[in-house]
């Protein structure tokens, strides 16, 4: 046999039980060591040779290193990122917090100033300026290093003269000062309790610091929620993701700041983000 269609079949079969897409991971490895998109790869594979370097890359993938890490990109909204080990890896669910400021603001003036609270590869931040052309927009980071990926995602999706990025911690008093306010706050906080099991790929290889948040996942919620006040505009709106099991205790934390909130499911169905406002509910 000749083209890649042996070795795919082979490394198909090597990732069945370690990845609920092997198919699509050994797919993506072959394009990335080729240095071709996937669309390419799959139209030329029977012309093309198998690299020298796809038995590496596999090998990373069967010890459980996420696809993004070893390709170096992740597909968000309609972007390409670069993705490295110090960010989260942007995941399809967090679109559900775009969607529904695009269903706000669909009824609503644009958003002209956007803040991304907890901005990583700066996913969500740079998917808003590419659906509100008109907006600027800062992110904030307690790394050094996320802020390092999130500002070459910006040049890289051509968006560095709309946006800025400062590095700033929530734990710590005055971290929103100056920032002024905002029409529209993103925010994917840490939300996962301390004590539970993450899958072994998630554990092994992404940021603990952006995935847990104390005993109840809630830690930062309880930080970020009541500086919505200071940070909002009048008619602003901020979307928070959460857990799919944490509705009901961030609805009773907005509450007592006098916020209305309103949930938004993903494509499967789960709560997955919330809306804050503040004045009359829409």
């Amino acid at each position: 046999m000749t083209g890649l269609a042996p070795v795919l079949r082979e490394a198909t079969f090597a990732l069945e039980g370690i990845s609920p897409t092997p198919r699509l991971d050994a797919e993506l490895l072959m394009a990335h060591a080729l240095g071709i998109d996937r669309s390419a790869m799959l139209l030329q594979q029977q012309d093309l040779t198998v690299p020298e370097s796809y038995s590496g890359l596999l090998a990373r993938r069967v010890a459980d290193e996420p696809v993004a890490y070893i390709t170096g990109v992740q597909a968000f909204w309609d972007l390409e990122l670069c993705v490295t080990p110090d960010v989260l890896i942007p995941r399809a669910d967090s679109e559900t917090l775009l969607q529904a400021a695009i269903d706000w603001f669909g009824e609503h003036n644009a958003p002209m100033r956007i803040a991304d609270l907890g901005t990583g590869s700066g996913a969500l931040l740079l998917a808003a300026l590419s659906i509100f052309p008109n907006a600027k927009a800062i992110g904030i980071d307690i790394s050094a290093k996320a802020l390092a990926v999130a500002s070459d995602n910006a040049n890289r999706c051509r968006l560095s003269d709309r946006v800025q990025f400062e590095l700033r911690d929530w734990t710590k008093s005055g971290w929103a000062d100056g920032l002024g306010q905002f029409d529209l706050i993103l925010c994917n906080p840490p939300y996962i309790e301390d004590s539970f099991m993450l899958a072994p790929m998630v554990a092994a290889h992404e940021p603990h610091s952006a995935l847990f948040a104390g005993a109840d996942g809630l830690n930062d919620y309880r930080v970020l929620i009541p500086s919505l006040r200071e940070l909002l505009n009048l008619g602003g709106v901020a979307f928070f993701e959460i857990g799919y099991n944490q509705a009901q205790a961030v609805n009773q934390i907005s509450a007592k700041e006098g916020f209305f909130t309103e949930l938004h499911h993903d494509l499967a169905g789960n709560p997955r983000g919330i809306r804050f406002s503040l004045g009359i509910p829409e």
